[in-house]
Order: C-alpha cells, then structure tokens, then sequence
C-alpha cells in the first residue's frame, strides 16, 4: 500500500466533506436571513435555529479547513524499528480471532475508512484510543484498548 495514495484520498475526501458543509452552510445562512423567518412573537424560532446551524456549520467547515492544512504538510516517513510506530505508520493489526485490520496513522481530523490496494485502511490520528497505544510499538508487540464493555486485545503485525 502506498502511504501517498492515501495521503491523497484522505485530502480528497476532506475536500468533498467541505464542499457539503458549505453547502449546508449556504442553506443555513439563506434560511436564517430570509424575510419570511423574521420573528414575529418570541414563540418564532425558525430563524434563529437557522442562524445557530449555520453558525455550527461554518465551524465544522473551518475544522474541515484545518484538518486538510494538517495533511497537506504531512510527509509519512518510513517505518523507522529503532523508535517504533510514529504518526505516518502504516499498520498491521491481529486480533485474538487472527482477523486483521490495517491502520494508518495520521494527523487530526482525517479519521475515515478508505480502500486502498482491495484493504480496508481505517485512518485515525494519534489522539485516537488505538492510535495512542500503538505509538511506539514494534512489530510483534501486543496492544491493548480499553473499549466499553472489553477489553480489545491486538499484536502488531507488520509495520510500513
């Protein structure tokens, strides 16, 4: 798998993620200013919820903004044994159940599952549960997360 190739559709998907949000924002916007939504008793809310929205919106597009300035910059280096998995790692990962899971490591705001190479690639930042413990690890290391009712235990398969 090419860490590029996912760079890049990590920064294609954000970028059809914005095109939403501003088009939500856009609606919001148009709804909240338009002159049938003025107040008229105190029991009239639909503009001001509009104007709320957009306002919400405009902040996921800006996170947006940002989480695709963080990946631009990004440069995964290679897998480097001597300091273990660093943020630009691809990962192998097996469960208790030898079922595998790829992950790839990255800065905030692009987690999503891609396809890359016929595998599924989930794409989480270090911040992440899994991601924090995994950082540092090596090959054949075990790893282990905390979820809701269990506890998820992984070895470290292979590293890119």
């Amino acid at each position: 798998m090419d860490k590029f190739l996912l760079q890049q559709q990590v920064l294609d998907r954000l970028a059809e993620d914005l095109l939403q949000v501003e088009q939500a924002v856009r609606v919001a916007h148009e709804t909240a200013t338009h002159e049938e939504n003025i107040a008229e008793n105190k029991y009239d809310t639909l503009g001001l919820e509009a104007a709320y929205l957009a306002t919400g919106q405009a902040r996921r597009a800006a996170a947006i903004r940002q989480a695709m300035a963080n990946w631009r910059q990004f440069r995964p280096s290679p897998y480097d044994p001597s300091i273990g998995i660093q943020i630009g790692a691809l990962v192998c990962l097996v469960d208790s159940d030898d079922k595998q899971q790829y992950l790839f490591l990255g800065p905030d705001g692009g987690s999503m599952k891609l396809v890359s190479d016929g595998q599924l690639v989930q794409v989480i930042s270090s911040e992440a549960p899994l991601g924090r413990a995994v950082l540092g690890k090596c090959e054949g290391d075990e790893v282990s997360i905390q979820g809701a009712p269990i506890r998820q235990q992984f070895e470290v398969l292979r590293v890119h």
